[in-house]
């Protein structure tokens, strides 16, 4: 650990071995993500007789707009997933009564505990960290909703994670007119959603590409002259059984082919000096998932050790209703210009979570791609 933010008496830099191992962590990290799942996606309200009520089918998940909940009851669910969050980070990584480890768990709760920094995680195990949590008040049991957001180290920090893959680094970009994107889609998904108004949002002062096809993925991922800004993917993904090995992740659009990392491999493994450097937008259910003997952000990785600045995606099966707000949400601000995707994506989760009650934005991370901006120029600069 080290940083200006970082307290010390002596220096910026603190290490320690931690004993947790890799596999409870991985587990716990698993079960973090299927609490958010079971407590607050599939929240079913039940009358008396354990009825659903009318009108009434899993409300967290059909609207991103959730400031007409009653608020006790998003205040105990939101609790839960603090602690659970709180619990992970500070009791099951950073656990241990050694000299070294309590120094280390009490800095980084100190540094964690401040708002508005820049954090990179750098490890191989990957762990949901925008929906870990600062320490509650315990002086302040009931906290208010707003109280509880500002735990979530999602809505108090940029947050990126890098590990096994690191983006490359290259020439900056002149300021482009006319951004290239990509909208990679199953037409099928969302339809009551805003997901047309995501595509005008891409296609309006961009060149996009629309592909709904395994077939076009592998025609233009096999370009060496494949260059986009913005990939945006809006699909189902699920895992795959690989035995003996561990399931892969899969994404597929209309036509139901799986593409995975290794797909992306076989594509770009002989065009890695091209100019293919954009930021991914994974709006696909488990695209951000790990679970607890897979390595689900292995298309992630996949797409960044071939030229991706970075990968944003959900990290558990997110609603498409939601998924579709913040993919316009993103859109919007990203091919502005200026804005860098770390600001961007701690932007959108205090925005959800102040504006519309909903935690779900913390559920969203990045691997790389915290100072991807898109630079865009003027017609006089062009």
């Amino acid at each position: 650990m080290s940083g200006t933010s970082v307290p010390a008496l002596q220096g910026t830099e603190h290490k320690a071995d931690l004993s947790a191992r890799p596999d409870e962590v991985h587990a716990a990290g698993a079960r973090l993500c299927a609490r958010w799942k079971d407590r607050f996606v599939d929240f079913q309200p039940v009358d008396e007789q354990d009825r659903v009520l009318r009108g009434r089918h899993r409300p967290y998940a059909s609207s991103a707009d959730l400031s007409a909940e009653p608020e006790a009851h998003l205040r105990r669910t939101v609790t839960d997933l603090a602690r659970s969050g709180e619990s992970l980070l500070f009791d099951t990584l950073l656990r241990g009564d050694d000299v070294q480890t309590e120094t280390f768990r009490s800095y980084l709760r100190s540094a964690l505990s401040r708002d508005g920094l820049r954090v990179r995680f750098d490890s191989d195990l990957h762990l949901p960290w925008p929906m870990l949590c600062t320490s509650g008040d315990s002086r302040e049991p009931a906290a208010d909703l707003d109280a509880l957001f500002a735990r979530f180290l999602g809505h108090r920090h940029q947050i990126e994670h890098t590990g096994a893959a690191y983006a490359w680094l290259g020439p900056p970009r002149p300021p482009l007119l006319r951004p290239v994107v990509s909208l990679n889609h199953d037409p099928r998904v969302g339809r009551t959603t805003r997901a047309d108004d995501v595509a005008k949002a891409l296609a309006a002062n961009a060149t996009c590409t629309i592909r709904t096809t395994y077939d076009e993925l592998v025609r233009d991922f096999g370009d060496a002259g494949l260059d986009e800004q913005l990939t945006y993917f809006w699909c189902h993904g699920e895992f795959l059984s690989n035995e003996p090995e561990p399931p892969v992740l899969v994404i597929r659009l209309e036509d139901g082919v799986p593409f995975d990392g290794h797909s992306v491999r076989e594509l770009r493994a002989a065009h890695r000096n091209s100019r293919f450097r954009p930021l991914v937008l994974l709006n696909a259910c488990h695209a951000g998932i790990i679970r607890a003997n897979e390595d689900g952000a292995f298309l992630g990785r996949m797409l960044i050790d071939h030229g991706a600045e970075g990968v944003l995606g959900p990290q558990i099966a997110m609603p498409q209703a939601f998924a579709a707000e913040y993919a316009l949400e993103f859109v919007i601000r990203y091919l502005r210009g200026g804005a860098t995707a770390g600001s961007i994506t701690n932007e959108l989760a205090r925005h959800f979570a102040t504006r519309y009650r909903n935690p779900l934005g913390f559920a969203y991370g990045l691997h790389s791609g915290m100072d991807a901006r898109l630079d865009r120029a003027t017609e006089g600069e062009a």
